[in-house]
């Protein structure tokens, strides 16, 4: 109990927001939305720090890594 409170306090501002919209500034929207476009020579300046393997996104890459680990101090190269 004790969150009739806030819950009523979550369903007034959010029926505010549903139903009554500020007023949106269209002109700095579509400076915001056009925007420079950068190019990929822009972000040469990054490519040093850039890791090209994928063994982030790989969940199996731990479990190789372990073995190939485990083989070596086995002696089994």
């Amino acid at each position: 109990m004790g969150r009739g409170r806030a819950k009523a306090k979550q369903t007034r501002v959010a029926r505010e927001l549903k139903y009554h919209s500020p007023n949106t500034d269209l002109a700095a929207l579509q400076r915001e939305l056009a925007g420079s476009h950068r190019s990929d020579d822009d972000f040469d300046e990054y490519t040093q720090y850039v890791d090209d393997e994928d063994d982030e996104d790989d969940p199996d890459a731990d479990e190789v890594d372990a073995a190939e680990a485990q083989g070596r101090s086995d002696g089994h190269s």
